[in-house]
């Protein structure tokens, strides 16, 4: 399990049963473990998502967006939900933008 912290300052736990649902489930993302904990901890912006989600983005290069979508439980820890790859940045309210 690695962590990473949110722009909120909260850590947000990797887990490794996760990361192997995650990669099962989206073969493009392989090998991207440590480029999934970096787009928690440094997105270019951060929207709303379903439910109390939010969605970690990160401009990947080449108009495709590398999501992370996790949740912060409270203030001292979170949890990763999922993560793919769009080529379009995600939809939704944007909670928080690089400046």
């Amino acid at each position: 399990m690695d962590t990473a912290p949110s722009v909120n300052g909260v850590p947000i736990r990797l887990t490794y049963a996760r990361w192997y649902h995650i990669v099962e489930n989206h073969d493009e993302m392989a090998s991207n473990f440590h480029g999934v904990l970096e787009a928690v901890e440094g997105p270019d912006l951060v929207v709303q998502g379903n439910g109390g989600t939010l969605k970690a983005a990160r401009s990947v290069g080449r108009g495709k967006w590398l999501v992370v979508v996790y949740r912060e439980v409270s203030r001292h820890d979170g949890f990763v939900i999922t993560a793919y790859q769009l080529n379009t940045r995600p939809k939704g309210r944007i909670a928080w933008r690089r400046t």
